[in-house]
């Protein structure tokens, strides 16, 4: 560590962020994080925040007209170190801060500036427990940069995390499935999952690692269900494969050193990408798309897969890039009419 101090003010431009709450997924976020951001010679930001509780704020009781926050401060602090000590092992630009204010609202608010953000799947309720719970997925959905959600099953799994997975813990014991050394991007063919593909292909850059394009075909449902399906799926599989392979090559075109693959599996997409992290060093996937992926992101895909991914999970929020115009040059798209 380089340094490590508490500035409100301070600029977090650029820098990668990690939610801390004292619990062990959140230590796991803060260590993820750590070797991220040494990784890419960043500086790191270790944040936590707290509310004084609206109760006691409002109170008509003389007694507590003057709230003193001194308690809750010192609980914050408490948190911050530990999460610096653990921090301090990994060479990086290391900065903390406390913030007061909706947990939620301070890390979107920062994500304006930061190049990721990272945090726990589920916590202890006053950080990053908020996000994934009262507030669902407002940061994964709503940030301005990459958000990485560890959860704690891929947090145990990480080299000075420190941190156990109890059996039973969501119905499941400490997952113990080896991890493939491969970057893996879910994409539907909209414009949302080619910006993920973009920066999962920077991601495996830095990593030295490939890249796994991922398409699942899901079941037909409603107005497509009585359609012949053996017939119909078979000429979608090769639809999807032809685009697929035009998005390959697309990809080759900016990252012409990566190693591209791609995969198409039929099923649920949700069931499919859970199981998917399971295996994978990395899952992407991009804020909104067209059903089968991204697109439900703010839904229930969102809920499923952010809640019971088996690994980190990467969201990519819809930003301008210039090597999107170019998709079109190589070859067909994913229909309007396609999607879950």
């Amino acid at each position: 560590m380089r340094n490590a101090d508490e500035r409100r003010s301070e600029s977090v431009n650029g820098a990668i962020i990690a939610g801390v709450d004292g619990s062990d997924q959140g230590m796991g976020a803060v260590v993820w994080a750590a070797r991220e951001a040494e990784r890419r010679k960043l500086p790191l930001h270790l944040v936590t925040a707290y509310t004084v509780p609206v109760f006691a704020a409002s109170s008509l009781d003389a007694g507590y007209a003057t709230v003193d926050d001194s308690v809750i401060r010192e609980g914050a602090e408490a948190v911050l170190k530990q999460a610096i000590t653990k921090a301090s092992t990994y060479d990086v630009d290391l900065h903390a801060r406390i913030e007061t204010g909706d947990a939620s609202g301070v890390l979107l608010e920062l994500s304006a500036e930061a190049a990721m953000m990272v945090v726990g799947s589920r916590g202890k309720g006053g950080f990053v427990g908020r996000l994934l719970g009262s507030v669902s997925s407002a940061l994964p959905a709503h940030a301005k940069c990459p958000t990485v959600v560890v959860p704690l099953c891929a947090a145990s799994r990480l080299p000075d995390a420190d941190v156990d997975v109890p059996n039973g813990h969501d119905n499941d014991g400490p997952d113990q499935s080896p991890v493939r050394p491969v970057v893996t991007v879910g994409v539907d063919g909209s414009e949302h999952a080619r910006m993920a593909s973009l920066e999962a292909a920077e991601l495996a850059t830095r990593r030295g690692l490939p890249l796994e394009v991922l398409c699942t075909l899901p079941p037909f449902t409603g107005s497509l269900a009585w359609v012949p399906a053996p017939l119909d799926r078979e000429a979608l599989h090769e639809d999807l494969l032809e685009q697929l392979e035009a998005g390959k090559q697309w990809l080759s075109s900016h990252f012409p050193d990566l190693e591209i693959s791609l995969k198409l599996l039929d099923g649920p997409p949700v069931e499919l990408l859970i199981e998917e992290s399971r295996t994978v060093e990395i899952l992407v996937l991009g804020t909104r798309g067209r059903g089968g992926f991204a697109g439900m992101l703010l839904g229930s895909t969102s809920q499923g897969v952010l809640h019971h991914a088996k690994g980190p999970v990467m969201i990519v929020p819809d930003k301008e890039d210039p090597r999107l115009a170019d998709r079109d040059k190589f070859g067909p798209m994913v229909s309007d009419d396609f999607g879950g």
